[in-house]
């Protein structure tokens, strides 16, 4: 990889007309302050930064799940999957992922599979960190279904910033495990909820990159791993 290549990444289609956007109201601040446009430019640049899509090398092997965000691990605890996906009660172990504002933002599969269920549901926009954000926030809910028929949910939440989740999958396709499916905008988190008996690999406070890092392996019995930060 080139220094160039390091810093710039390319950008999701879905960014073209947000940096375009960005970039005339800069122009305009020119007309009005230089220090005014100079800040323009400075968004506008993280605007393009936040719609980067770079290209991820995702680990081949049947039962590994893979992060679908980038960010950090908020919560690990047992929660019962979105009510609207129609599936039992009972908890599952949830691993959420929130992604602040600097993190990129393209969502990829968390494991191969077909899409049994995929729902949307309205709601508020508090916190992506808060842990009542997996019920009362805007969310999007996707069931993958592997070819050994273990069901794994990936659920897109909006947060305080975001306001659209986009989808670009539906109900019936097959992903293969690091295929992007998705994005949210300005801020938000994603919960993957692990079938029963399946425990995390990663812990609280672990840094996640979507589509690499190792999230859990169906194959595996280990228990649930801790971590130390220092």
């Amino acid at each position: 990889m080139t220094m160039l290549g390091t810093f710039l990444k390319p950008m999701h289609p879905e960014g073209i007309k947000f940096v375009a956007i960005f970039a005339v109201v800069t122009a305009g601040l020119f007309w009005i302050s230089s220090i005014l446009g100079w800040i323009g430019v400075g968004l506008t640049v993280w605007c393009y930064y936040f719609f980067r899509d770079p290209k991820r090398t995702t680990p081949q092997r049947d039962g590994l799940i893979v992060s679908p965000a980038d960010g950090i691990v908020s919560l690990i605890e047992p929660a019962v999957p979105p009510k609207e996906l129609g599936m039992a009660d009972a908890p599952l172990t949830r691993v959420s992922v929130f992604m602040n504002v600097f993190n990129c933002h393209v969502n990829r599969a968390p494991i191969a599979g077909k899409i049994a269920a995929i729902a949307y549901h309205p709601g508020t926009f508090v916190n992506a960190s808060l842990d009542k954000a997996s019920a009362d926030n805007e969310r999007n809910s996707l069931c993958i279904e592997t070819a050994a028929g273990q069901q794994i949910v990936v659920v897109q939440i909006a947060g305080l910033v975001a306001r659209r989740i986009v989808c670009f999958v539906k109900k019936g396709n097959q992903l293969r495990a690091g295929e992007r499916f998705g994005l949210i905008r300005f801020g938000s988190r994603l919960d993957v909820y692990l079938p029963d008996g399946v425990a995390p690999h990663v812990s609280v406070g672990q840094t996640m990159v979507a589509g690499e890092t190792v999230l859990a392996d169906l194959a595996s019995d280990e228990a649930r791993r801790t971590g130390q930060t220092e």
